[in-house]
């Protein structure tokens, strides 16, 4: 059984998504650790409510961004991670985590990429008008949710549509999404699949 390394900055919904599938017997991978940059974040509630393991580790306490991932990679060393899940991660991944994982870290962003980048996806999306948005599970390189695409799921934008209402839409979509890819990839055929579902 695969084992992957979820990391999340904050209530770490899409982290217990995960979870629960896993213990559900749906997504066949072991999640050893969750990695969370945020001490009080409540996905670290979340994972000792599952019982997994959780490294609570501050950037602000290393003298620099490698440093950091270092510590990371450590760790993730000595549990022989297969594969880094992003979960509501709030920073870029370096040069240090990239070189050691390469091909081997997924993110989820809450829009169709490349629309929408960053932060704030889902007011940006409102802000720019448009009738439909998503979500997005790519891998991850070195730039702000530039990675190639692996899967993608478009979301309609109601008339009078707010950032509340729109974000649980979206999420509904992440956490099934999110556990679906992950099998594919880890348990399933090699090649990428691109889902394509439209979402009222």
């Amino acid at each position: 059984m695969k084992k992957i390394a979820v990391f999340a900055s904050g209530s770490g919904s899409n982290f217990q998504a995960i979870a629960v599938a896993a213990q559900a017997g749906t997504l066949n991978v072991e999640i050893s650790l969750l990695v969370c940059d945020k001490p009080g974040a409540f996905a670290v509630d979340r994972a000792e409510m599952l019982g997994i393991p959780a490294l609570v580790i501050s950037p602000k306490s290393y003298a620099s961004k490698a440093a950091y991932e270092t510590e990371i990679l450590q760790k993730l060393a000595g549990l022989e991670i297969d594969m880094i899940v992003l979960a509501g991660y709030m920073r870029l991944i370096g040069p240090t985590l990239l070189g050691a994982y390469e091909g081997k870290i997924l993110n989820i962003h809450p829009s169709l990429l490349p629309a929408f980048p960053g932060k704030d996806a889902i007011g940006q999306a409102l802000a720019a008008g448009v009738t439909k948005t998503g979500v997005t599970i790519h891998f991850v390189d070195e730039g702000m949710d530039t990675g190639p695409i692996i899967a993608s799921t478009a979301v309609k934008i109601a008339p009078g549509e707010t950032k509340e209402t729109l974000q649980k839409k979206i999420q509904r979509i992440e956490h099934s999404l999110y556990p679906e890819v992950l099998e594919q990839l880890l348990n399933g055929e090699e090649e990428a699949v691109q889902w394509e579902k439209s979402v009222h």
